[in-house]
């Protein structure tokens, strides 16, 4: 999957101080849900480095991370976020922004997994430039990636929403489904967020029984993943249908749901998603799905 890095490191801990980029770090410009980045001539996306902007870095720029690869030489990469928009027009011709669905493509891996995380992040920034209990502007930490409100006290951490994503199975058939006015298209597992007060598992049998009416049994984990565009963590769980297997569609969350036999699945690219892992995992593994 998508995190899924190695030999490269991801170091996501805070760095306090003052940072000084190397021409080759990379840095991130958002705007809504575009990403600043340029597509060269073979079709390959990439992010601005520093030495890009010939004239220097036009604003104070945010640590984010670090990848790390043992095996190279030098190879440490760190990752920054400029926080105006308007910090793009330092940089020549050619850059333009683009949907951040696009760092779906990306390659290599970690630079993918690096801008859906530094969208994440971007997000939180911009979410609270003031604080939401007093209402006052805030300032970032330089203790922890943390930030304050200087007038109540208030400490805003980022935001990491937990959600699941359901393998519901019937014996050689999976339900998969289309989302409703979304911005994905494609094949795709029932999911949802866990409510206040709910276990990942309550979340499954419930989301099931919302979105298509079926009650389920045998909830079994799977693994997790972080999904920086929707800042989401991932849980994903198989199960079993029991009882009627009728679909009754809940229209306004899904386009369409059906069973699909195992046979009659197509290909889907498992490196990126936890959906698409695990749709070829019951594809793939038909011994882990006996009954």
């Amino acid at each position: 999957m998508i995190q899924d890095i190695a030999p490269e490191v991801f170091r996501n801990q805070f760095v306090p101080g003052d940072h000084h980029p190397d021409p080759h770090d990379v840095v991130f410009i958002f705007d809504g849900r575009t990403v600043l980045c340029r597509v060269l001539e073979d079709g390959e996306i990439v992010f601005p480095r520093v030495a890009d902007f010939a004239g220097g870095l036009p604003e104070t720029p945010v640590y984010l991370f670090a990848i790390e690869d043992p095996a190279a030489e030098g190879g440490h990469l760190e990752f920054y976020l400029l926080r105006e928009k308007d910090s793009a027009r330092a940089l020549g011709d050619g850059w333009q922004f683009g949907n951040i669905r696009l760092m779906r493509t990306i390659h290599p891996k970690d630079l993918c997994f690096a801008g859906m995380t530094g969208f994440q992040l971007y997000c939180w920034y911009r979410d609270n430039t003031f604080c939401g209990r007093c209402g006052a502007k805030t300032v970032y930490s330089d203790k922890e990636r943390a930030i304050k409100c200087p007038s109540c006290g208030n400490t805003i951490y980022p935001k990491v929403q937990p959600a699941v994503i359901i393998g519901l199975t019937d014996g050689d058939r999976i339900l998969m489904s289309r989302y409703a006015g979304r911005e994905h298209k494609g094949n795709a597992l029932l999911a949802g967020f866990c409510e206040i007060g709910e276990t990942a598992e309550e979340t499954v049998a419930r989301e099931v029984m919302e979105e298509v009416g079926l009650t389920v049994t045998n909830i079994r984990y799977y693994k997790s993943q972080p999904w920086g565009i929707e800042s989401d963590l991932l849980l994903g769980y198989y199960c079993d249908v029991t009882g009627a297997r009728e679909i009754r569609l809940d229209e306004n969350e899904l386009a369409a749901a059906q069973w699909v036999q195992r046979d009659d699945i197509g290909q889907e690219d498992s490196g990126v998603s936890l959906t698409a892992e695990m749709i070829m995992r019951f594809k793939e593994h038909p011994e882990e799905f006996a009954s």
